[in-house]
């Protein structure tokens, strides 16, 4: 049985879906999940793992090798992992006609369900260079979501695979800056999502690819961005199961930042797949200036100039912050470092930054974390607050930043309620 199909007979089950490429943060998810007895579901976007490379360089095929290596080593069974693929579609290629960005999303997709990813999200909404001005019909949306599941389905075993319609959600990569509005679904767009999704999936004769339908993917009203947070309170989407078919679940994006209980809330009103990844980047990002800040109170000049090698790469290759920051001087430095739409993610794999990071955990390894500077910069780091830490010695660099991202797993554990499986 699937991961999907468990979430759907497990009414009150949940699973973060965990969205990164960040080497810490998969290792931790899969070291989180093998320790506490838990499915591990990982996923990679469109514009992060691509046929073409994405911007991290790597294939679906890459990307999927490297995951199951790391559950490997993290002793997670096989049968454990699930692979997703979160919003296949033109994304990548907007700039092109619907013709040839179409052409890339078939590709992609294909390459994405023979790499062994069994959740694939079609997400077909966005306008191609060529489209009318104005949001895309939904019938056109999902003729080429049809299209998509298509290829999957000749690409893998039909019977692995499991698919998430829907397109309410921000685009891949985050919301640019700027205050906006957040709303609700209302029941009857999600109820029409569904209809034109089941004809289109007819007309294109993958009918049977209906009955696989796992999640429908909806806003339940929770959203962050540059500048903004909006929390989920129990109930508000609850009206939205009322148009939920029985065999499926409601997918939540952008659920980074959210408290322990608007997790469970969501949980609760049906939102079974809690879609996380800036949130964890964002936490070791944290953790990481945190321990920058040690360094330099023993070191000063002597240390890593992390932050210094971490804004230089940014500052030299804007394009993955830019479009999402203030334009601005000064608001747009303080996005850098400290936004919660954490661009810097992008950043981490450029050389000089990575050279930076080895430099620092091996300056703290050779002159230690005092207490006193523990206590100042990183409060939460007690054996109370973080299991399996342990202060006498003091724990290492390393220790510190897994931890951090260990710390925002457990909030989404204690919310998800794992799926009983046969």
């Amino acid at each position: 049985m699937s991961l999907l199909d468990s979430l759907v007979s497990t009414p009150g089950s949940g699973v973060a879906s965990v969205c990164s490429a960040h080497p810490v943060v998969l290792d931790e998810t899969l070291r989180h999940a093998a320790r506490t007895d838990r499915p591990a579901l990982v996923e990679a976007t469109c514009n992060q793992v691509n046929h073409e490379g994405g911007y991290t360089g790597m294939t679906p095929a890459d990307f999927a090798r490297d995951v199951r290596d790391r559950a490997r080593e993290a002793g997670l069974p096989p049968e454990a992992l699930a692979l997703g693929g979160d919003h296949l579609g033109p994304n990548p290629w907007k700039h092109l006609s619907a013709t040839d960005a179409m052409a890339r999303a078939e590709q992609m997709t294909a390459d994405y369900a023979g790499a062994g990813f069994t959740k694939l999200h079609l997400d077909t909404s966005i306008r191609c260079a060529d489209d009318p001005p104005g949001a895309l019909a939904p019938e056109v949306a999902a003729a080429r979501a049809a299209r998509l599941a298509v290829v999957a389905e000749r690409a893998a075993d039909p019977a692995t695979l499991r698919y998430v319609i829907g397109t309410e959600v921000p685009v891949p990569g985050g919301e640019s800056a700027g205050d906006h509005g957040i709303h609700v679904s209302a029941s009857a767009d999600v109820a029409r999502t569904l209809e034109v999704s089941h004809a289109a999936f007819e007309a294109a004769g993958v009918a049977s690819v209906w009955e696989r339908v796992r999640a429908v993917v909806a806003q339940p009203g929770v959203e962050f961005s540059d500048r903004e947070l909006f929390d989920y309170h129990p109930g508000q989407a609850a009206h939205l199961t009322e148009v939920l078919p029985a065999t499926m679940v409601f997918e939540a994006h952008s659920t980074d930042y959210q408290r322990g209980e608007a997790l469970a809330a969501l949980v609760h009103d049906r939102f079974a797949v809690l879609k996380v990844g800036p949130g964890l980047t964002y936490a070791y990002r944290e953790a990481m200036f945190a321990l920058a800040a040690v360094e330099d109170e023993l070191l000063g000049t002597r240390g890593s100039g992390l932050r210094t090698a971490l804004e230089a790469a940014m500052l030299a290759d804007p394009r993955h912050w830019e479009p999402f920051y203030p334009s601005t001087p000064v608001p747009a430095a303080f996005a850098r470092a400290w936004s919660r739409s954490d661009r810097s993610r992008y950043y981490w794999p450029v050389p000089g930054v990575e050279a930076a990071v080895c430099r620092l955990l091996a300056n703290l390894d050779r002159v230690g974390i005092p207490d006193e500077l523990a206590s100042q910069y990183l409060p939460w780091l007690s054996a109370g607050e973080v299991p399996g830490i342990a202060l006498d010695p003091a724990p290492t660099a390393d220790v510190v930043r897994r931890a951090a991202v260990r710390r925002v797993l457990d909030v989404y554990a204690a919310a998800t309620p794992p799926p009983v499986t046969p």
